[in-house]
């Protein structure tokens, strides 16, 4: 196993939106997937890993469902664990042009009763990179234990760990999201944030600043994810500007988890750190052109055609501070 993901999937319903405004009477709505590790599972296998699962689903047609998703997607889930009349979460997705707006049913789903118990010690050594976010740890206190105990597992074999703090305000108390997204920060060699939440945990405004605050905790690299300004890039002291892929946005409902996977797997596959964010900044755009969180994603075919036709340099721009 190249990549495990530990975390919550979810059903997406998806509107669409018969006029500008919520969701109306007489709107439609499309059967998706989604779930931040569960989509990046998907992107990371779409770019050539062998991703496997970690969670908790009931045996109900939406567990079913997500099942169906990650065999065709060839996602390992030898580690999911099915609950006896267990509710899978869900949430809707509603539009207005590019906005979305999500709502959520998720309390009391199987995935909020994963505890250290649930992670596969032995999977988690022989893997090569573990992936959690700060939702995983926000959905309940066992889970955010789980998380926990799957990094120091982690970091005790020798397997990398990157981590998307994802964070979700309505889910927890902000000084218990700081502490706890920070704390993994802390254990983790590839930190993942964007822009907002990262001024929002380390108070900082301008996105150089952000970076620093991140580099800080010792993850040996950190991308700052900035949507329409592309991304920064901290590595080996150095960081690097990844410029933007332009598209036309549908839906960016997943960006930053598919450019997570993407990421993941293009490093695992030997690619140099900076060709890989490079790599999944296109991966998540081409994520936003359609809506969503999993049925746009890319795979590595079509990114790689878009690189291959032309591709704006990387360039470092100055040193940092550790």
């Amino acid at each position: 196993m190249d990549i495990l993901a530990v975390g919550e999937p979810l059903l997406e319903f998806n509107a669409r939106i018969s006029g500008a405004g919520p969701v109306q009477g007489d709107d439609t709505f499309t059967l998706g997937y989604g779930g931040d590790t569960s989509n990046f599972a998907v992107a990371a296998a779409r770019s050539g890993a062998r991703a496997g699962y970690v969670t908790r689903i009931g045996d109900d047609d939406f567990g079913s469902a997500l099942l169906r998703l990650w065999e065709r997607e060839g996602v390992g889930t030898e580690h999911v664990v099915r609950e006896a009349g267990g509710r899978t979460g869900i949430y809707f997705n509603s539009r207005t042009g590019s906005e979305s707006r999500f709502t959520y049913f998720r309390a009391h789903s199987p995935a909020s009763r994963l505890a250290p118990q649930d992670i596969p010690a032995d999977a988690v050594r022989g893997a090569r990179l573990l992936h959690l976010t700060g939702i995983t740890q926000a959905i309940s206190p066992s889970a955010c234990d789980a998380g926990f105990h799957a990094m120091e597992l982690a970091r005790r074999a020798g397997t990398l760990v990157s981590y998307d703090p994802n964070l979700r305000p309505a889910l927890w108390p902000a000084e218990r999201a700081r502490a706890v997204i920070m704390r993994g920060v802390e254990l983790c060699d590839i930190a993942l944030p964007n822009l907002t939440e990262g001024r929002a945990l380390t108070g900082e405004d301008d996105p150089k600043a952000v970076l620093d605050a991140f580099v800080r905790r010792g993850p040996a690299t950190v991308v700052l994810k900035m949507g329409a300004e592309g991304a920064l890039l901290a590595h080996e002291g150095t960081v690097t500007r990844i410029a933007p892929h332009p598209v036309r946005q549908v839906d960016p409902t997943g960006a930053g988890d598919t450019f997570d996977g993407a990421f993941a797997a293009r490093l695992l596959d030997g690619t140099s750190v900076p060709e890989a964010a490079r790599y999944a900044a296109v991966a998540a755009a081409l994520t936003t052109t359609g809506p969503g969180a999993v049925t746009p994603i890319p795979h590595r075919d079509a990114v790689e055609a878009l690189l291959d036709g032309g591709r704006p340099p990387v360039r470092p721009s100055r040193s940092i501070r550790r």
